[in-house]
């Protein structure tokens, strides 16, 4: 799950040369912050940015293969409202190219998401998130209502210790091959060094890095699983089913005061993108399991393949600028 984040990173040189009525209202905002977003993390999150290609996904009893071109910009800006709420917005917006059948053309498959949601915090241990996410995922021709869909997650937050924070919730979605959903479990734990860092959100994400100093080494995973409605002129609806499971390691640098991280990546990705007609759907998706699946693919089966990713993320550091406003005030 992202890490929800208000705050542009603000250099201490710069705050020197502003009024001392502005580092207070940075500060009051900053302190709201922290009951808000602060669970065990030092850190939020504000952009995300990713490029990457799988290579050699071979269609299975064929002799051709497809390289998938993937890229996703992923934006959250959440807005105080007070000590204890918070109100969540953003875009969320990916492209994917690939060949869907062998020898084919390559297509564009496109999803733009958008966040809208309220954190809330209860006591020094409860908090949770409730956030809708509308989204329009197709092939960008002939857009229609059909298009759209609507999902959402709801997440309860027990922080266990300062540097501990357990998740409970669940996901849901409406998608073109029916509707599906999935509980999180998972947790957030930094070691007392700070070095060590896991941030698990299963069956949808996880992260376990360690901070070498001058440069960050990680694992992770993520699963994917959209669908993207397909429509041309003089040819029958058709939707993709696109499911993933990646693994990968990776290394990151910090620069600007580790504000922007750069992170290269490389992994395996399962990168199913099955066809079907639009008539052709599931009964429900719980997870991993799909019920009512008598579904024709209409492609060959992709194989997985290796991949290479650069991301570059744009990072504020909580507690560092509270700090740094404090001691300016003092």
């Amino acid at each position: 799950m992202p890490h929800y984040s208000l705050v542009p990173v603000i250099e201490i040189s710069y705050l020197y040369e502003i009024s001392i009525t502005a580092n207070l209202k940075k500060l009051i905002l900053l302190l709201f912050l922290f009951p808000c977003f602060g669970n065990a993390q030092d850190y939020v999150d504000l952009v995300k940015i990713g490029y990457g290609q799988t290579f050699n996904n071979d269609f299975e009893g064929t002799n051709s293969s497809t390289r998938i071109h993937f890229s996703e910009i992923d934006i959250t800006f959440p807005i105080v409202l007070n000590d204890k709420n918070a109100f969540i917005t953003g875009v969320s917006f990916n492209q994917n190219t690939l060949q869907l059948f062998p020898e084919a053309d390559n297509t564009n498959l496109y999803s733009t998401l958008l966040k809208v949601g309220f954190v809330t915090t209860y006591n020094d241990k409860w908090s949770s998130s409730l956030v809708l996410l509308p989204k329009i995922a197709s092939n960008y021709q002939n857009l229609s209502g059909d298009d759209f869909f609507i999902g959402g997650f709801g997440l309860l937050k027990l922080k266990k210790k300062e540097n501990l924070t357990y998740r409970f919730g669940i996901y849901a979605t409406t998608e073109a091959f029916g509707f599906f959903t999935t509980p999180i479990l998972g947790w957030y734990y930094l070691s007392p060094n700070k070095k060590f860092e896991m941030d698990i959100s299963l069956p949808i994400a996880a992260d376990i890095n360690y901070d070498a100093g001058f440069t960050t080494l990680g694992i992770d995973y993520y699963g994917i699983g959209r669908s993207y409605n397909l429509r041309k002129k003089n040819q029958p609806n058709l939707y993709v089913d696109q499911s993933s499971l990646e693994f990968s390691a990776y290394t990151q640098f910090g620069v600007l005061q580790k504000s922007v991280l750069l992170r290269a990546k490389v992994g395996y990705a399962t990168s199913k993108n099955e066809v079907y007609t639009n008539a052709d759907n599931i009964n429900l998706g719980i997870s991993a399991l799909s019920f009512g699946d008598d579904r024709t693919q209409l492609n060959p089966t992709l194989s997985g393949g290796v991949f290479l990713k650069f991301e570059a993320i744009y990072r504020f550091q909580i507690k560092n600028k509270k700090e740094e406003i404090e001691t300016v005030i003092d």
